[in-house]
Parts: structure tokens; C-alpha cells; sequence
């Protein structure tokens, strides 16, 4: 695991240098669905310091199961979210990287507003839809402002920026380089909307090269054994 680490560190390094930025701009989120806590401990104990996961039951049990990490640990809640689960999630998120539509944002806000979270808000990343597949999740270009705008608006919310996940249909490389101006439309009102979540284990070059801040890597750095069971 170790060398795994070391070997996507030195690729976003790689890639930060042929873009022209620095490494030290960009947040590699180690995700970890699927695994146990016990790895989580791990990676935390080889410099980890940001875990992406993608359902709420696991996630919620890995982060009280490695609460004594805290507050060194920032849990990124990455994938599809039910508004039902927007409570359980704004427990233990630092980020949300999946908002993607008004509903989810109402539900988010409650939740943060019941978790006492004005001082230290939940910061709202808009999934952008790259292609309109339906079922893949994401916001249509055109509506990142007015989600932006109704995240704005929520206390415990805070705009933090966008995400994208590339279509598999086409070079990831096109596929991000059409997030960059709604990223830009995005700054123009919001100047700290700052994150750019672009970039997994097969495509973080191409996603560094177009502006990403942070990138969710999982296999590449976990491999592919079988996972242990949770949520030891």
C-alpha cells in the first residue's frame, strides 16, 4: 500500500509539472469504499489525511470507527446521495462533493443546521453532468448557479466548488476541459468556490491538466484484492 501511495503521489506530481502548477495545490482523496477502517488507519498512519467515500452506511461507521484519527482525517462524501441520508452525512462530512440538484441542497441544509454546524461548515461541492447520461448523477451546466445560489443561502452550507466524473465514452481530457468555464462562471460569483474535484485512478492527469485541486483515487492505490469485511 505503501508503494502504491508513493507511486500516485509521484504521478500527480508528474502531472502538476507538465501542467505548469504546483503538487502542493493539489488534495489527493484516498478512497476507500468498500475497505475497512482498519485500512483507513493505515493510510492515515502513511500521511493520508482526506478519505472519499460512497455510501453513507459505510462511511458513517468507518468514521466513528476511526473518530480518534480526528481531526486530522476530512471525510469527502463522493458519491450519488439520497436526501433521506443528508442527516447521517452532515455528522461526520468535512465535504459533500455530490449536490446536484435543489432538493438534495434543502435536505443538506437542514441537516446542517440540526448538526450545529455554523462554525464549521459543510462544504457543498456541485456535481456537474459532463454528457446528461441519465442515473450518473450531475447538474446540467446551466443550473450551477442557482444551486450555487440556493447552497449560498443555507446556514451550515458553504459553496465550495465543482465536481465532475469524465464520461466513459470519450477522452477524459475533453470531458474536463469542458468543466473549466463553468468552473470559472462559478468563481465569478462565488470567488471561493475554489475546489475543482476531477480525476480518478485511470484519468488524473488528464483532469490535473485541466485545473483540478483534488483527485479521488481508490484502486490504484488500494489495489484490487478482495475487501475485507466492514466495518472492522
Amino acid at each position: 500500500m505503501a508503494g502504491r501511495l508513493a507511486a500516485v503521489r509521484e504521478r500527480i506530481a508528474d502531472a502538476a509539472r507538465a501542467a505548469g502548477r504546483d503538487h502542493t495545490g493539489i488534495t489527493l482523496i484516498t478512497v476507500t469504499k468498500t475497505w475497512p477502517a482498519e485500512d483507513v488507519r493505515l493510510l492515515a498512519g502513511l500521511g493520508v489525511r482526506d478519505v472519499g467515500e460512497n455510501q453513507d452506511q459505510q462511511a458513517s461507521a468507518k468514521a466513528a470507527a476511526c473518530a480518534g484519527l480526528a481531526p486530522a482525517l476530512s471525510w469527502h462524501f463522493i458519491g450519488q446521495l439520497q436526501s433521506n441520508k443528508a442527516p447521517s452525512v452532515a455528522r461526520y462530512a468535512d465535504m459533500v462533493h455530490s449536490v446536484d440538484r435543489a432538493s438534495l441542497v434543502s435536505a443538506l441544509g437542514k441537516a446542517a443546521e440540526r448538526a450545529g454546524r455554523a462554525e464549521r461548515e459543510l462544504r457543498c461541492l456541485i456535481q456537474v453532468s459532463l454528457d446528461g447520461t441519465a442515473g450518473r448523477g450531475g447538474a446540467h451546466p446551466d443550473e450551477v448557479l442557482r444551486l450555487a445560489a440556493l447552497i449560498a443561502g443555507r446556514p451550515g452550507l458553504t459553496v465550495a466548488g465543482v465536481m465532475a466524473v469524465a464520461p466513459p465514452q470519450e477522452p477524459a481530457g475533453e470531458a474536463f476541459a469542458r468543466l473549466r468555464p463553468v468552473r470559472e462562471r462559478l468563481l465569478g460569483e462565488h470567488p471561493g468556490a475554489v475546489v475543482m474535484s476531477a480525476g480518478m485512478s485511470g484519468d488524473l492527469e488528464a483532469a490535473i491538466a485541466a485545473g483540478a485541486t483534488h483527485v479521488r483515487v481508490g484502486s490504484a492505490i488500494l489495489g484490487h484484492r478482495p475487501p475485507a469485511p466492514l466495518p472492522h
